[in-house]
């Protein structure tokens, strides 16, 4: 009976290291086809062209990116492009629901789906992702990685860069952005079609309590701070 046990277990643990090897081969096959038809750095070139009115992260607000760090990404600053402790909460969630539900993606891993992938949520997408924000952080520092991502990143309303959400939503300039507006916006990204200001502002107000409560629980500001926003919304 012991030595069945061992067998299944043995051909259980075959089969699984033998379906994350056909992932893993899968997805590094889509990111190798990316990264050979266009570079990072022509990647960058193409987005920096494309863009009007590209916003460097000098000009950002430091209330805004510490509200995109606190709700998107926490460890931003300490990872290499993935957040282990983010992914295997993630992995849990999605055994748990038998679907990928949750993604536990990076701010660079979200870049690399931006910028090189489609937006379907598939394991080898997933995987290629990793890869690709390997590449990200091996070619780029912390500030242009977060800059092109504000940059691509979708805010609704047919916005597709901070530039074009701030003049949208705020009509002012990105410096001219209070803190209210900075932890609004850094909320929209989750699900643009939902937390859209001009759509649903009280989603949107939800959105934005979860990320104060965030900036709280991360350092960002106090309590007090945070009621001060509260009690406009």
């Amino acid at each position: 009976m012991k030595k069945f046990f061992i067998f299944v277990i043995t051909i259980i643990l075959i089969a699984l290291v033998t379906i994350v090897g056909i992932f893993t081969y899968s997805g590094y096959s889509l990111y190798k086809e990316a990264i050979d038809e266009t570079s990072i750095a022509e990647k960058i070139e193409e987005i920096k062209k494309e863009k009007d009115h590209y916003t460097t992260y000098e000009e950002l607000p430091q209330d805004y990116i510490n509200a995109v760090i606190a709700v998107e990404d926490r460890r931003y600053f300490e990872h290499n492009g993935i957040d282990l402790i983010s992914i295997s909460r993630a992995v849990i969630k999605d055994i748990q629901e038998r679907e990928l539900v949750e993604g536990g993606s990076t701010i660079t891993q979200q870049l690399a789906k931006n910028t090189y992938f489609t937006q379907k949520k598939e394991f080898t997408r997933k995987i290629a992702e990793i890869f690709m924000a390997f590449e990200y952080e091996k070619e780029c520092s912390k500030e242009e990685i977060f800059e092109l991502y504000v940059n691509t990143m979708y805010f609704g309303d047919g916005y597709y860069s901070v530039y074009d959400a701030v003049h949208g939503y705020f009509d002012k300039e990105i410096d001219e952005m209070n803190f209210y507006e900075c932890t609004l916006l850094a909320g929209i990204p989750n699900a643009p079609s939902v937390y859209s200001p001009t759509k649903n502002p009280e989603l949107a107000r939800q959105r934005q309590a979860q990320v104060l409560k965030k900036m709280i629980k991360y350092k960002y500001i106090t309590q007090e701070e945070a009621d001060k926003i509260l009690n406009k919304m």
